[in-house]
């Protein structure tokens, strides 16, 4: 079980908080063990939207496998709202110190800074105090127009609706990229992930788009795609001909089916081998006979 826990800060907005905790509460009725909390320095919480919020003042006992979230506040420069105790600051140190990830968005990105947590890291906020934020933490590294940045289990995003993007990266690192494109289905959302540098699974990358069945489809191959998968079964899987099914899924997607899975090859291929894998054995670890057309794909980019 794991526990994300948000921290609520006065003025804090209503969609930094509810957009993330949406994402893991879907993962939880999914069955993949989320408990969410609250918690903040006072019982009543007002939001920026006027809707009051009653948290938790008593911290739970967290582990490394937990997280922490900072949902942003309403406030036109960084300083003027988002006060914490240095206390409430320490927990923040202290959990990612134990092993911890910690998570921000927009504005909660200054409260990571007070902690220290920004230091010698890279990060982004919502674009109207980027400018703010770098010059109050000088030591960091502000990263402009991105959804989200990660750097050592310090995430940080722009704010609003790409703390959902958060959400669903985190839960993507976890459980894998199918898990999240399951779970921004059901919140008819895009499987959409944002950075500085390709960062993209492939199969979020690929789900921005409403076409039901095609994301059957994307579903199969997503979860058998080491295997030998004809056009034939996909077109059976989603309900149409073959040539329909090429249309819609190359309409839907920029690839064919054929494409799609050995993208995912490939990438599953790379990260085998970033982890000391042979070319060799990677290859064959995700369905290719030999090295020969991994390096042949690699290569065509």
């Amino acid at each position: 079980m794991t526990r994300v826990v948000f921290l609520l800060v006065p003025q804090l907005h209503l969609l930094d908080l509810a957009g993330p905790a949406q994402v893991f509460s879907t993962a939880a009725d999914h069955g993949l063990g989320y408990e969410i909390g609250y918690v903040a320095e006072q019982e009543d919480v007002p939001t920026a939207q006027g809707l009051a919020l009653r948290a938790s003042t008593t911290w739970p006992e967290l582990t490394a496998d937990d997280l922490l979230v900072i949902p942003g506040w309403r406030s036109p420069v960084l300083r003027a709202n988002g006060e914490l105790t240095s206390a409430t600051l320490a927990r923040l140190a202290a959990h990612h110190t134990a092993g911890g990830t910690v998570a921000s968005v927009c504005a909660g990105a200054d409260a990571l800074g007070r902690a220290g947590l920004l230091d010698g890291r890279r990060c982004t906020t919502h674009h109207d105090v980027q400018d703010e934020l770098a010059l109050r933490h000088p030591r960091a590294t502000v990263v402009r127009d991105v959804l989200y940045v990660v750097d050592d289990r310090v995430v940080t995003s722009a704010g609003i609706a790409s703390g959902i993007d958060l959400a669903l990266h985190l839960v993507a690192v976890r459980h894998g990229p199918a898990a999240a494109a399951r779970i921004a289905r059901d919140m008819v959302v895009y499987a959409r992930r944002n950075g500085d540098e390709q960062q993209t699974s492939a199969m979020l990358r690929h789900r921005a788009h409403l076409v039901d069945a095609v994301h059957r489809v994307q579903d199969l191959i997503d979860a058998r795609f080491t295997t030998r998968l004809g056009l034939t079964d996909l077109a059976a899987a989603s309900g149409v001909s073959e040539r329909t099914l090429t249309r819609h899924f190359t309409e839907a997607t920029g690839l064919t089916p054929l494409r799609y899975q050995q993208e995912l090859r490939v990438e599953r291929a790379e990260h085998l081998i970033a982890h000391g894998a042979t070319a060799e054995s990677a290859a064959r670890a995700v369905g290719f006979q030999d090295a020969r057309m991994l390096r042949r794909l690699r290569a065509r980019g």
